[in-house]
């Protein structure tokens, strides 16, 4: 029905919409989802062709290009083979006419059917659409948004068109009123094709067959809608997801890092991105066919940072880590849990090369790590649980955080002391004056475990695997700590192997999750399906111990609330 073929539109200088291609089948529900200022009302409207801006490339409805029709033949389709209900409805509403006569108009501007025709059929559509007789001569100021919402509906449908461009049409309702209009277009849609823009994902997860999401003005994912929201592909629409607030997920939020921009070479979206590399700088990504989706990434979508397959190490005839086999996705937060002796540390030093494993291997970007040369430790690197006794006594702060720089021989001294206490300020500690003189026996836990997260990110690795790095600390300064590393992730789209005893903190901070029960693996999956779903008896026994210890309340006060320290302006922990 609709066909869209490298539509370009441009507000003067600025390029608002970037050679986008896209195909809808009669019936079917499209929903194109993005931030603000991602061009996804810009697609509408130009659909509509009520686009202010220059508009290039074609729009097929019904095999009709819209975009090379002269403006009397398009009124004649718009309305009535296509229309659009726009984005607030207080505003898209004339005040000074009854809802009626707004019904009416597109009837009667047709030239359909009689002024007392038109005029039953609109009260049959406001009845339709949920609204009670009595408000048909209302004005609407006088009406709710979900019934002014309702409305525009009814105006949608008064020709009966085959196409309905939907423009964020509950972002301004409350709950109840955003799932009573929902369940009305889920009614309409059986016998409409229906074009759905909205940056809210439980929408587009109820009404679309597909989903397309939308950055900078082009299209970056397209699939099947039950598949780009379970197991996105694309960097950002897995941002999106992440940032999105909805009933299922554990992982507390997380922001987009850095600003929508628009840069004149490359992928658009390569600033903010956990895994850009040179080319995503240089070249714009076409949308490809990848495995039942489209994708516009050079890396082919969201690659897997790390995996480990069949890994197993043994001392003397006790089997610590059994047949391990794991991936890690760029960007992506992995929770290792289990009880003291499952295999847990072994594996983490087995990754970093400081255990030899008897069998399996590491693969680093899709390559087999054969050594740990000084390239691996610059891409993974480890906080480890004790930092007493991981930092060495004999180096100060400022050494401790610069040695790693020493070590690779980056930049001069002077750039490796700068490196080394701009990261000091990155994990919220003084950069200057006596602190860069202290030695770790005269700071405090938190501190010193701070200054052991700052030694592993100075060289901006890929990777950190973070071996119970709260488990020597006090819960107020374990808050801290869990916040920290959520930020620094955000910040620098790091991923993270996580590992802990407590499955509480571990479904705070992971996207997916692993258990591990005598050097084996027995259950993993993403974290909100572990927790609420688990298979495994003693992963069933681990959720039924956690939720004894820590009520929900409990659990997102200690994770979400800034620590006493911070409030009083104490010296951070």
């Amino acid at each position: 029905m609709l066909r869209i073929k490298d539509l370009r539109v441009s507000y003067g200088r600025e390029q608002v919409l970037n050679g986008i291609d896209l195909e809808v089948k009669a019936g079917e529900c499209l929903a194109v989802i993005g931030e603000s200022g991602a061009g996804k009302t810009t697609l509408g409207l130009s659909i509509m062709r009520l686009v202010e801006g220059t508009s290039h490339g074609h729009i097929f409805l019904n095999g009709l290009d819209l975009l090379s029709l002269p403006e009397q033949s398009m009124r004649e389709i718009r309305w009535r083979q296509v229309s659009m209900v726009f984005q607030n409805a207080n505003s898209a509403l004339n005040p000074v006419h009854t809802v009626l006569d707004q019904v009416m108009e597109p009837i009667v501007e047709h030239r359909l059917a009689s002024r007392a025709e038109a005029q039953r059929r609109a009260l049959q559509l406001l009845a339709n659409v949920g609204l009670s007789p009595d408000r048909s001569s209302a004005y609407p100021h006088q009406l709710s948004g979900g019934e002014q919402q309702r409305v525009l509906i009814a105006m949608a449908l008064a020709n009966n068109p085959g196409l309905i461009i939907l423009d964020e049409p509950v972002s301004s309702l409350d709950a109840a009123s955003r799932a009573e209009i929902v369940a009305l277009l889920k009614q309409i849609a059986r016998d409409h094709t229906f074009v759905v823009v909205t940056h809210d994902l439980s929408t587009a997860a109820r009404l679309a067959d597909n989903i397309a999401t939308m950055y900078a003005g082009r299209i970056v994912e397209l699939g099947p809608a039950a598949e780009v929201l379970s197991r996105p592909r694309h960097p950002y629409t897995r941002a999106l997801l992440r940032a999105y607030p909805n009933m299922t997920t554990v992982k507390d939020l997380q922001g987009i890092k850095g600003k929508m921009s628009r840069p004149v070479a490359g992928c658009a979206f390569h600033p903010r991105c956990t895994q850009a590399i040179g080319v995503c700088a240089e070249k714009t990504p076409p949308l490809v066919s990848s495995q039942g989706r489209y994708l516009a990434c050079h890396r082919g979508g969201i690659i897997t940072l790390l995996a480990i397959r069949n890994l197993s190490k043994s001392f003397g005839s006790f089997k610590a880590v059994r047949s391990v086999s794991l991936d890690i996705d760029a960007g992506e937060t992995l929770a290792l849990v289990g009880q003291s002796g499952s295999g847990k540390t072994t594996l983490a030093k087995t990754i970093m090369g400081l255990l030899q494993p008897d069998e399996g291997g590491v693969y680093l970007e899709g390559k087999r790590v054969t050594s740990r040369a000084k390239d691996f430790y610059r891409k993974v690197q480890m906080v480890f649980q004790n930092p007493g006794e991981s930092l060495s006594h004999r180096l100060s702060v400022l050494e401790l955080v610069r040695e790693p720089l020493d070590v690779q021989g980056i930049g001069t001294r002077e750039e490796r002391d700068q490196r080394a206490k701009r990261t000091l300020e990155e994990v919220e500690l003084p950069a200057s004056g006596g602190f860069l003189e202290r030695y770790p026996h005269q700071l405090s836990g938190g501190e010193m475990q701070r200054v052991a997260i700052a030694r592993a990110l100075v060289l901006n690795p890929s990777l950190l695997i973070a071996d119970e790095p709260t488990s020597f600390l006090d819960p107020g300064v374990q808050a801290k700590i869990l916040k920290l590393l959520l930020n620094l992730q955000e910040r620098r789209g790091l991923s993270m192997l996580f590992i802990t005893h407590d499955l509480a903190l571990a479904r705070k901070v992971s996207d997916r999750m692993a258990v591990m029960l005598g050097g084996e693996i027995i259950e993993q999956g993403p974290s909100n399906r572990v927790v609420s779903s688990p298979v495994h008896p003693y992963t069933r026994s681990l959720v039924q111990t956690a939720s004894a210890l820590h009520s929900e309340s409990e659990v997102g006060e200690t994770v979400d609330q800034p620590g006493a320290e911070a409030r009083s302006g104490m010296t951070i922990g």
